[in-house]
């Protein structure tokens, strides 16, 4: 009978915190290995290190286009006449055009 009872004492005393120690080792795998855990972190910045160096590029283009088209509508000469040498010859790199006196 104390045997009994020391056994389920014993185990009463142990309920308790197994039960706790269960749920800190599920709320913990789910803290690093879960959906929106760490290495899911680590994956997600990842992929947005990645969208941002592809945004910058974009962003870099469109300020390149948004500062020619301002060119274009003040009427620069340089742009203007860049603009219709690559239309008259096609666009081609290391083309020279020569104008002739008539």
């Amino acid at each position: 009978m104390a045997v009994r009872r020391s056994v389920a004492r014993v185990v009463g005393a142990l309920v308790v915190p197994a039960i706790c120690a269960a749920t800190i080792a599920y709320f913990s795998y789910f803290t690093v290995w879960g959906e929106r855990g760490l290495m899911a972190l680590a994956a997600t910045q990842a992929q947005l290190s990645g969208e941002q160096q592809q945004y910058n590029a974009i962003k870099t283009t469109r300020e390149r286009l948004e500062y020619r088209i301002a060119l274009l509508r003040h009427g620069d000469p340089d742009m203007v006449q860049e603009v219709w040498r690559k239309r008259v010859l096609g666009g081609e790199n290391g083309v020279v055009m020569v104008p002739r006196d008539r």
